[in-house]
């Protein structure tokens, strides 16, 4: 690999908005993102056979369930020859006359160290969402159990995982991720909130991260879309049986959701993230 690149690796949980990140960054003109890979959402996980995809560890809403789906510098997988098989198999997607490449895959949030420690000196960018908005977003493509098919979740709802167990999953991966960031070099996370708030002051920040020139962007993010989601929570918590799930779920995990700078009492209020938290996140530029 040229020491002239910089590798930008972006993370988050499925439907945390990693895509549409990804197309954003990749216009400034010193930047390209894997294009034309064939693969879903051109990831860069289903373009490598070094380590299993977010699907072998269970998929949206349970991968991070899964210890082995969390690398670190300590993984017998981190090797020189890790690192030629993965220039291999993402460099063909490239643009290699640019400086910074993009490598965008859902499950870089648990992997950041293992990535750092093959490719030295990268850059990490995680994209953060309301839990409940991703519960409900990733719901369809979650199961209840491993054993349950794909297919058969996303017909049957009994078969799909509930908000509770989505959101203990956004937890626990959200948990990982912090108490990795201390290891990594250049960490950054984004909220998703503010991305579709202020795009343009928000990739602004994101460019100054990557020790790039500040340039105009030009994009159109869905507004309201988390606003679906939420309504979607007040409607479950209807009726004794669903304010009594909701209540047992708000008990127990608001105050590690509230860490984060989330709510699940009030969730269309924007709470404080905890100091350790706030240090990492990305705030947008005046524009």
């Amino acid at each position: 690999m040229p020491h002239s690149h910089r590798i930008l690796f972006i993370g988050g949980l499925h439907r945390s908005g990693t895509t549409p990140l990804a197309q954003w960054i990749a216009q400034h003109p010193e930047v390209s993102a894997l294009h034309g890979t064939g693969v879903y959402m051109d990831e860069g996980q289903h373009l490598q056979d070094l380590y299993p995809t977010a699907a072998a560890h269970g998929g949206p809403g349970r991968f991070a369930f899964d210890a082995g789906a969390h690398l670190t510098e300590t993984s017998p997988l981190v090797s020189a020859d890790a690192r030629a098989r993965l220039w291999a198999a993402w460099s063909p997607y490239w643009d290699l006359t640019k400086p910074v490449l993009v490598e965008k895959s859902p499950p870089n949030l648990l992997r950041t160290r293992f990535l750092q420690a093959v490719f030295p000196g990268a850059y990490f960018l995680v994209i953060m969402r309301h839990p409940i908005a991703v519960a409900y977003a990733t719901k369809r493509w979650s199961k209840r159990h491993r054993r349950v098919p794909a297919a058969l979740a996303r017909r049957l709802s009994l078969a799909q995982a509930p908000a509770g167990a989505l959101i203990r999953h956004w937890i626990t991966a959200h948990e990982r991720l912090l108490a990795d960031a201390p290891h990594v070099e250049h960490l950054r996370i984004v909220r998703y909130e503010d991305l579709v708030a202020d795009p343009e002051g928000t990739l602004q920040s994101v460019f100054e991260f990557l020790g790039l020139d500040a340039r105009p962007v030009h994009v159109t993010p869905r507004r309201g879309i988390n606003e679906a989601y939420l309504r979607r929570w007040g409607e479950s918590r209807q009726g004794a049986v669903g304010r009594l799930k909701a209540k047992r779920v708000v008990r127990r995990l608001n105050p590690r959701v509230r860490r984060f700078g989330y709510d699940l009492a009030a969730p269309e209020l924007k709470a404080e993230a905890a100091p350790e938290v706030a240090g990492y996140l990305i705030r947008a530029a005046a524009t």
